[in-house]
């Protein structure tokens, strides 16, 4: 597995609160540093398990991404090679 899967789905489950982006330290010379640390590897009783947006971490009710179970992630994740282009079949399309 890919070291930035993690990532992709801490987006996904955080309705983007957290985001993606490229690991770089940017340190200053003052105040504290924070890091954010995700482990994500489901057992094989929950390969199917939905993953979707946190409830809790919605404002207005509405999810960015709907949830998807680990092997179509992977699926998606493997035939893009991307983090940029893994999330967007996951999008919820709202109506005009």
């Amino acid at each position: 597995m890919k070291g930035n899967v993690p990532k992709i789905v801490l987006q996904l489950i955080t309705n983007d609160k957290f985001r993606s982006v490229q690991h770089r330290v940017l340190a200053q010379e003052v105040g504290p540093r924070t890091s954010v640390a995700s482990f994500f590897f489901p057992g094989a009783a929950n390969k199917l398990k939905p993953y979707g947006v946190i409830k809790e971490l919605l404002s207005d009710d509405t999810p960015i991404y709907r949830a998807t179970h680990l092997a179509e992630f992977m699926g998606q994740y493997m035939s893009t090679g991307s983090s940029i282009s893994v999330l967007s079949p996951f999008k919820v399309t709202r109506p005009c």
